[in-house]
């Protein structure tokens, strides 16, 4: 019998992914979490940023980061200037790395939206992989005689629901996520 219980984890594994690789991408805001994808190279090895020390958001535009062995400043500070789709620019004072969160530009809000909607659009690529498996499954079940016409047709009907209350979820989760653009000016007078 075909398993929807195991299609509906999978599309909760990929909201799940969705949801970390959302929190890579920077808005105005400082958060640590931005930092998670970073790894930097330490003991000869490249480690997540996480692993060798303490991130922690001083204040709305602020980041700290205090290397657990010292050593690693200049290492860390390297890895987070050397990660383009930050556009984060640390500096260190021997003990801490300071990272300032640049104000929001129109450029790098259109960038944000665009690392964004990569981001929807990988997950929905994995929602249709996860949609293709499946549908090979009922394949396979029906051409052994395990299941009926009707209920292979029953089992498709309900993986695309699953599929499109998955895609819906991951495009709410998408919205909030978008940064506000910059007001639009009042239209012109006639004259």
């Amino acid at each position: 019998m075909f398993d929807l219980k195991q299609c509906q984890s999978e599309m909760e594994k990929v909201i799940e992914f969705f949801q970390q690789a959302m929190k890579s991408v920077r808005t105005g805001r400082a958060h640590a979490s931005m930092l998670d994808n970073v790894r930097v190279e330490v003991y000869g090895t490249q480690m997540p940023l996480n692993q060798v020390a303490n991130v922690v958001a001083a204040d709305a535009q602020m980041l700290t980061i205090t290397p657990f062995d010292a050593n690693n400043l200049q290492a860390i500070a390297s890895a987070i200037r050397n990660d383009q789709s930050l556009g984060l620019n640390p500096s260190d004072d021997g003990r801490l790395v300071r990272v300032p969160i640049p104000a929001l530009t129109t450029e790098r809000r259109l960038e944000i939206v665009k690392q964004a909607s990569e981001k929807v659009e990988e997950a929905k690529i994995r929602v249709r992989n996860v949609r293709q498996d499946a549908l090979k499954d009922i394949k396979k079940l029906k051409d052994d005689k395990q299941i009926s016409e009707d209920d292979a047709r029953r089992f498709e009907k309900d993986v695309q629901d699953l599929v499109n209350k998955t895609q819906e979820h991951v495009e709410e989760l998408f919205k909030p996520n978008l940064p506000r653009s910059c007001p639009t000016p009042p239209p012109l007078p006639n004259n």
